[in-house]
């Protein structure tokens, strides 16, 4: 079966940066587009960034967007997301999460659009 899981997480210092992983494995990476969701206690699960299967399109929630980047490499069956200028309500679990419809069009921002999920890693940014 498909398995995800991530990596890299940690505390950090405001202003910091961390760079998170997700490796893949049980299924055929490079067909999947993916994503990075992260869920604050008490608060719902939030949309990070995506990227397309093909590597051509990313797409990021307004409030990381020229903070973080996602990005992927195939070769290692693994997606990235690197964390810059980190701030304390960054503090979440980060989640990877994989599409397997390659032919889907849009964003990719919905959770449900997912097919497979990561268990977490904790980021805790310090003020």
């Amino acid at each position: 079966q498909v398995q995800l899981v991530e990596s890299g997480g940690g505390l950090v210092q405001a202003g910091g940066s961390l760079r998170i992983s997700c490796a893949v494995s049980g299924g055929p990476f490079s067909s999947y587009s993916m994503g990075w969701f992260r869920q604050a206690p008490g608060k719902e699960r939030e949309f990070v960034a995506a990227i397309k299967w093909s590597g051509g399109s990313t797409n990021y929630a307004d409030s990381v967007r020229g903070r973080f980047t996602i990005s992927r490499d195939n070769t290692k069956n693994t997606a990235f997301l690197q964390m810059n200028s980190l701030k304390p309500e960054d503090t979440a679990t980060y989640y990877c999460a994989a599409d397997a419809d390659r032919l889907r069009v849009g964003n990719l921002r919905a959770p449900s659009l997912y097919d497979y999920w990561g268990q977490g890693t904790q980021v805790t940014v310090s003020s």
